[in-house]
């Protein structure tokens, strides 16, 4: 992908061993496509170093069709530094970068948050994270001062990933009826956002699924038709944890289509992208033409 005027891309290893469809965002020269990021659920019942074990063996097996790993909220503080280190290892001989969650919400609401969020950061790049997501969707957070987050992530030649949404509340699995009781924002507002952020450096948008596809009595189709529409798709990334959300968004945009899935459905994303299984509606359906 194309450098942004910010910061440096992580050192990751090269990708040449990883097969030509699939591409990884931090190591290209052009905006990448067809990006599989996976995430580690927070509520495991395991001990995070079983946990790790899975992810583990799900990098191994599955590097070459997974692009990214995030970990779920601030999932990643429960573990001992020692497996988390080999699995961030791990990850980046397959060429995978690693995410963190939602954790900048948690750190935002401590009394010196500037001292905090310094030493998170600090801590992120000496275990070797590559992006830090930065969400907010638990918080009123006004434009001016995400953008400063964007430029203090920089800072430490790491990639901040904004996560956008419609639905204020998002993020912590809340029933339909009490997110539509709170509201959504206009679609707009997500749109005009979006385009400060890519203008500020932001390579990829995480858009969360909350509101659109997930904990609502209908989907909001036209949401994302608008992203589509209005931001460049392959700096896109939606959240798709579940198979009939991303049946949908390859049946509807195509093999290229940037998603975020749960670490078990890789597998199952990515044969639906090369179309060797399918839903009714997909089987045999899904192609592409590339001389």
């Amino acid at each position: 992908m194309a450098l942004a005027s910010h910061g440096q891309t992580p050192d990751l290893p090269s990708p040449e061993r990883r097969e030509s469809l699939r591409s990884e965002a931090h190591t290209t020269q052009s905006w990448a496509k067809d990006i599989s990021q996976i995430f580690s659920k927070r509520n495991i019942t395991q001990s995070p170093n079983y946990f790790t074990k899975w992810n583990l063996t799900t990098i191994d097996r599955m590097g070459d069709h997974v692009d990214g790993l995030k970990f779920a909220g601030g999932a990643f503080s429960l573990f001992h530094e020692k497996p988390l280190r080999e699995l961030v290892d791990l990850a980046h001989e397959q060429g995978v970068y690693i995410s963190t969650g939602g954790w900048a919400e948690h750190l935002l609401t401590h009394p010196d948050p500037n001292t905090v969020f310094d030493r998170y950061l600090k801590k992120c790049k000496d275990l070797g994270l590559d992006v830090i997501e930065l969400s907010s969707g638990f918080l009123s957070f006004p434009e001016d001062d995400w953008l400063r987050l964007i430029d203090k992530v920089h800072s430490y030649k790491l990639e901040p990933k904004p996560e956008l949404g419609i639905q204020f509340g998002a993020g912590g699995d809340t029933p339909a009826s009490g997110l539509e009781a709170i509201g959504t924002s206009d679609p707009g507002k997500l749109v005009n956002l979006g385009r400060r952020f890519l203008d500020a450096g932001v390579k990829r948008l995480m858009i969360e699924s909350e509101g659109i596809t997930e904990n609502v009595n209908s989907w909001r189709t036209d949401v994302v038709s608008k992203i589509m529409k209005e931001l460049p798709p392959e700096r896109v990334m939606f959240e798709a944890a579940d198979p009939k959300v991303f049946n949908w968004y390859v049946r509807e945009f195509g093999i290229d289509v940037n998603l975020f899935v749960d670490h078990s459905q890789i597998v199952q994303l990515e044969c639906l992208r090369t179309g060797i299984w399918g839903t009714a509606d997909t089987w045999g359906k899904i192609v592409s033409f590339r001389p």
